[in-house]
């Protein structure tokens, strides 16, 4: 996959792009991520990419200008345009696998009081990663492709995010490690046991138990198996 953002602050990604997983998928080239600063398109003398909104109001715009003459220089008809915007659709995890399949990303990070209306005729969707603001699109496009570039191939074995909270409609169960008592509190007797379908179903029911507490939502959008709905049931009684 190629990804390539636009940014008036091309720096903010330094320790993004060279940290952890991001920066092991991008040395192994199952990523290959750019970083481009809109402000060089520019066509004015002092390289300004903003400006005073027409009809008044608080703030700077974006010009439509620079952004869309980069984009020009990127967009390939395997290209997909996001532009990270507060009205855009919230990110989830099945958005994630969708956007991890394809081959080119460019992202557009706003900044200031908000962008020139035009630049989303140039825009293929508009994403978001909550119902807030921040003070320009920078960490919200580091967030996707973070989400995005775990699940490409290559990125970690695929078995690590396959159960991850989400991934499967669930919300993930408990996990534990060394030390097997910690301050008088044990690791379940069942994963010590080597018994894997025990595992299996004390996990589903950890998961079932987790999601039904914390994201009750998340049960109204899933199809629960025979198994599952005995589990619920016995969950639900219990509490």
């Amino acid at each position: 996959m190629k990804i390539d953002i636009l940014s008036l602050f091309p720096e903010m990604f330094d320790g993004f792009l060279k940290t952890s997983i991001i920066k092991r998928a991008i040395d192994s080239q199952v990523v290959d991520v750019h970083i481009h600063n809109f402000r060089e398109f520019a066509d004015n003398k002092h390289k300004k990419v903003d400006d005073y909104p027409y009809g008044g109001g608080q703030g700077m715009v974006l010009m439509c200008q620079p952004i869309i003459d980069c984009l020009k220089t990127l967009t390939t008809p395997d290209s997909l345009v996001i532009l990270m915007s507060p009205q855009g659709q919230t990110l989830h995890q099945q958005l994630s696998y969708q956007l991890s399949l394809e081959k080119h990303l460019i992202f557009i990070c706003g900044h200031y009081e908000g962008f020139d209306e035009r630049i989303r005729d140039y825009v293929d969707m508009e994403l978001s990663i909550g119902d807030y603001v921040l003070t320009g699109g920078e960490l919200a496009s580091m967030v996707c492709c973070d989400a995005i570039i775990r699940l490409l191939d290559g990125a970690i074995r695929e078995a690590s995010h396959e159960d991850d909270s989400f991934s499967q409609g669930l919300l993930e169960y408990p996990q534990y490690t060394r030390p097997y008592e910690y301050d008088g509190n044990c690791v379940p007797d069942v994963l010590m046991s080597g018994h894997h379908e025990n595992i299996r179903q004390w996990r589903l029911e950890q998961s079932l138990r987790k999601t039904y507490l914390k994201r009750p939502d998340l049960l109204k959008n899933r199809v629960l198996s025979d198994e599952e709905l005995k589990i619920l049931e016995k969950i639900t009684k219990k509490d």
